[in-house]
């Protein structure tokens, strides 16, 4: 008989451990604003952040480490001005494409 696993004995999942190269940075990113959520999205550049590091981050964008970690929380919902720092200082920016491609 196979031993039953419980949620609580897994490991909390951390995106920012795989969030390794340009090309995984991008397409999490991608698929956060496809969703349609902008917490998800903050939370996902909170995850980049953190990857990146987190003093990094906040220095490049000017905003304080204690700011960016509460405008990228999950269920935040920042001002797009943050967001734009955050991804400016993450050397990656919000495109728009025609939904008929």
């Amino acid at each position: 008989m196979a031993k039953k696993i419980r949620v609580a004995d897994l490991p909390e999942f951390d995106a920012a451990e795989y969030l390794d190269s340009e090309e995984a940075i991008a397409e999490y990113l991608t698929a956060m604003i496809e969703g349609g959520d902008p917490a998800m999205l903050a939370a996902a550049l909170g995850d980049i952040a953190r990857a990146r590091g987190m003093s990094e981050i906040a220095r490049a964008s000017g905003l304080t480490r204690e700011a960016l970690y509460k405008a990228l929380r999950p269920n935040a919902q920042p001002r797009f001005e943050t967001v734009n720092r955050v991804c400016a200082a993450l050397g990656v920016r919000l495109v728009a494409q025609p939904l008929s491609q």
